[in-house]
This record gives C-alpha cells, structure tokens and sequence, in this order.
C-alpha cells in the first residue's frame, strides 16, 4: 500500500529535484514560444502579407499598362513597406524586371539578389534575370554562373533548356567552345521539344567546327 503524500512533500520534492524544475521550465518556455509564433503568424504576418499583396496589385496593374516610371515609384515603396512579406517580395520581383526595361542593368542585379519567394518557378527566373542582366553588361562568365545556377533551380521542360541555351551562347562569347557545345549537347539529349524549336543541331555544329579548327 502506498503512503499518502501531502502537497507540501510534492512541493518539498519539486524545489529539491533540479533537474525537474529545469526540464519543467524548458518545456514551458518551449510552450510559449510555440504559442507564440501561432499567434504572431495569425495576428501580424497574415494581415500584413495580404496587405502587401493589395499594394503589389497597384504596381502589376502599372507594369501591365506599361507604365514604367510609374511602376518603379510604386514597387520601390511597397518593397520598402513590405520587404520580406510576401507582396513585398512579389514587387521587388517586379522591380527588377522594370529596371532592366530602362537599362538600370547594375540596379536591377542588386535588386533582384535580394528577393526571396517561395515559387520554385519564379525562383529560377530571378536568378536567370540576373544573367540576362550580367550578358547586357558584357560580364558573360557571371552570366553563364547565373544561368547555370538557374537551369539547376527545379529543373523542368521548360526554364533548365532555355537557360542552358543562354549559357552556350554566352560561352561562345567567351570562346568557350567545349563547354558551349556541352550545354547544346544536354539539351539535345534530354530536352528534345525544346531542342527542336531552336534546332539546336546547328548550334552544335557550329562550336564544333570552330573547336576542329
């Protein structure tokens, strides 16, 4: 049969048992933060990602009428506002490819470094964008790091060829041939549909006539 035990032994118990109090005070604190962070992204970020995706929606409408300047004003400001929440993010997304359209090519790298989405797709454009931007500068060894880095960002039919083509001609720029023609060669192995739009045969050919020489 067991003793009794009066709360003051408990209480006796639990103030002499160290290691309880301090397990119990670790889960406790774990608790909290958890409780915490629950009610931080129900009560602050969710209002405000929807709040940033409204004013990201003035900035798209501009884009789409081809409103440049505009657009730049506008997506500046939310992206300040709003920089980390998901419109926010979006918008300086947007930016960037404004700022490319005026030729701000160096603005729109440092712009397009910093964004940070979920969307694997357009994950893998930012960083192809910024190999478009480096090519427009003539720094074509950034350029096929970039495309390189993008082609390999969820690889899919449709953005790993595209930018593996970039990549050869940019390495051509570079008269890097053996490296150009590994690029086409990749894309006629493993992206036939894309291969036969750009025919990429005669790409092929082409680098490897000048590597023969």
């Amino acid at each position: 049969m067991l003793e009794n035990i009066s709360s003051e032994e408990i209480k006796s118990q639990f103030k002499s048992n160290k290691k309880l109090r301090l397990v119990t005070i670790i889960i406790g604190g774990v608790i909290v933060l958890v409780a915490g962070y629950f009610l931080y992204r129900q009560f602050v970020v969710k209002p405000k990602n929807e709040k940033s995706q409204d004013a990201y929606w003035e900035g798209m409408n501009l884009v789409a009428k081809d409103s440049t300047d505009a657009a730049i004003e506008v997506l500046t400001s939310v992206v300040k506002k709003y920089d980390g929440y998901v419109g926010g993010e979006n918008a300086q997304y947007l930016l960037g490819t404004q700022l490319m359209k005026k030729g701000e090519f160096k603005k729109a790298i440092e712009t397009l470094e910093g964004v940070d989405v979920e969307d694997t797709y357009i994950s893998a454009m930012v960083i192809g964008l910024q190999g478009d931007c480096h090519s427009e500068l003539g720094q074509y060894k950034e350029a096929v790091e970039k495309y390189i880095e993008a082609s390999e960002t969820n690889a899919n039919e449709m953005t790993t060829p595209n930018y593996l083509f970039k990549a050869g001609l940019c390495a051509e720029e570079l008269k890097d041939f053996e490296a150009a023609k590994g690029y086409y060669t990749t894309i006629r192995d493993e992206y036939v549909t894309y291969a036969n739009r750009k025919t990429i045969d005669k790409y092929i050919a082409r680098v490897s006539s000048t590597t023969a020489k």
